[in-house]
């Protein structure tokens, strides 16, 4: 095996390790958050214990232990070497360090998918956006210097000359004449392109802490994630409420807090208008997530809420997703108005959230239809 065969083969291995570890402890990342602090923009560095590539390791011979030396049966092997971990006193050696590996947002959607076993995403709607791209696909003889192809027009040359006997072994020197000349072609293609539109609203009320908005911040990383990988155009717009709706951008919209009642009516006809003036129905794949502690203002308000969902929200989305994020002072009867009106109801889903921990089970509630 040549060298650089055998570094493709450590390096697929690495890959290996480092994807079933990512597997194994996606509920720690997804409850923690320790990969949303660490976004780029296609890459995320997930923290990950040392790893050390499998290997047998062989100690000098007669050095004593099991299996070695002198015994007679029944005596007893000691207490053997203390494990890692264990207390012991104060030492000056250095302790083991994780590294950060460097994983693409398209893989962590596919781990992802893997392991809460997400079903593809079926696009709605009659029509597609279309994107005229440039394709590079072939040769001419004619066209700007930017676009020379010099291989092509080298090999052209060579071939001429050898024909022509002007080549030298000796004194291997090719010298293109315009008529070698090559040129790369390209041609405009429309490729069909589906959108998606993903709406977020959160109640940013006094009863919303901060530690609630946290997980609301965790849990949207990972819808993203998911949804942007099924998708080749993505919008995400953020509206916040209290007593009165708002649109605000992502930094806003995780930092905002507020001390006022809470009249979620307001963010939904916002949500509402904002489908209705900028979103098609036939173009876009529309999906609306709203995080609340279950507060609402008056039973009326309500009543105002059921009946935007209905008509309104339902009619122009793939999917309403509702997430009741526990807090103490909360009182949680909104999750129950939704399943009492919408609980057959194929597009709406519930998720009650009452932890960091309850992230991981809340997306697979809010993403395991496909729809």
């Amino acid at each position: 095996m040549t060298e650089l065969n055998k570094i493709k083969q450590d390096h697929r291995r690495f890959k290996q390790i480092v994807r079933g570890k990512i597997k194994r402890n996606l509920r720690k990342y997804m409850s923690q958050g320790e990969i949303t602090g660490r976004q780029g923009k296609d890459i995320v560095k997930v923290p990950l214990p040392r790893i050390d590539i499998p290997r047998f390791r062989f100690s000098q011979k007669q050095q004593g232990g099991v299996g070695q030396g002198e015994g007679q049966p029944g005596d007893s092997l000691g207490q053997g070497e203390e494990s890692p971990g264990q207390a012991g006193p104060a030492g000056n050696q250095e302790g083991e360090h994780g590294v950060e590996v460097d994983v693409s947002l398209e893989e962590l959607a596919e781990i992802m998918g893997e392991e809460l076993e997400l079903p593809h995403i079926e696009p709605k709607g009659v029509k597609r956006l279309e994107t005229v791209k440039d394709k590079y696909s072939g040769i001419r003889t004619t066209g700007p210097e930017s676009l020379r192809h010099f291989k092509r027009t080298y090999k052209a040359a060579l071939q001429r000359m050898i024909a022509s006997g002007e080549y030298d072994p000796d004194n291997p020197i090719i010298v293109p004449t315009k008529e070698d000349m090559r040129y790369r072609s390209w041609k405009q293609t429309s490729l069909p392109e589906s959108n998606a539109l993903i709406l977020y609203m959160m109640d940013v009320s006094g009863s919303m802490g901060d530690e609630q908005k946290e997980i609301v911040r965790i849990e949207s990383f990972w819808i993203d994630t998911w949804l942007r990988s099924q998708y080749e155009g993505i919008e995400s717009r953020y509206i916040i409420h209290d007593a009165t709706a708002k649109e605000v951008d992502r930094e806003t919209f995780f930092r905002t807090r507020e001390s006022g009642g809470t009249m979620i009516s307001s963010a939904y006809k916002l949500a509402l208008q904002i489908l209705e003036e900028e979103y098609a129905v036939d173009e876009w794949n529309v999906y609306l997530f709203h995080f609340s502690d279950g507060d609402n203002w008056s039973v009326d308000d309500t009543g105002d809420c059921m009946k935007l969902m209905r008509d309104g929200l339902l009619p122009k989305a793939n999917l309403f997703c509702y997430g009741q994020v526990e807090s103490p002072y909360g009182s949680g009867q909104f999750i129950k108005d939704i399943n009492e009106h919408f609980s057959s109801h194929e597009r709406v889903t519930v998720s009650e959230i009452k932890n960091r921990d309850g992230i991981y089970d809340s997306i697979k509630e809010f993403l395991g239809r496909g729809l």
